[in-house]
């Protein structure tokens, strides 16, 4: 395999970082670090310590001792415990069994999840359904001055 089968790059957006593509065709077996964005189409084992976001494609297959990244989204198969800074999102067709730690958590219809999840970065616990509607809008227009 050549090394332009394994590693596709995207090149720069005009409205975001370069993101870089492991084909279809990748197997990896390692240590990944990376700062902007991945996206695996392939097959992968190993570890993923990141500032950037990884998006695990529709048919790939990500087994990992620990993903650590910044964002995580899922079209295919993630087999790891997650822990991402802002968010995991996972859509519907994915699979992912481990447990994850992410300060936003969306998953669709149709995924098929398996573990536990913690957030992270709330500043305060908000009681919205205890309180008027008039109390809570209040105090939303004080946070925003």
């Amino acid at each position: 395999m050549s090394k332009t089968d394994m590693l596709k790059t995207a090149g720069k957006r005009k409205d975001g970082p370069r993101t870089v593509v492991f084909g279809e065709t990748t197997k990896f077996n390692g240590f990944l670090r990376f700062k902007e964005t991945l996206c695996i189409r392939g097959k992968f084992e190993g570890t993923i310590e990141a500032t950037g976001a990884l998006i695990v494609d529709k048919g790939a297959e990500v087994k990992a001792d620990h993903i650590w990244v910044t964002s995580l989204t899922v079209y295919g198969t993630v087999v790891a415990p997650v822990s991402a800074k802002d968010k995991i999102d996972m859509f519907p067709g994915a699979r992912v069994r481990g447990d994850l730690i992410a300060a936003r958590l969306r998953i669709a219809d149709g995924v098929l999840f398996e573990g536990q999840c913690s957030m992270t970065g709330v500043d305060k616990e908000v009681e919205i359904f205890s309180r008027p509607i008039q109390e809570i809008k209040a105090e939303l227009q004080r946070n925003d001055d």
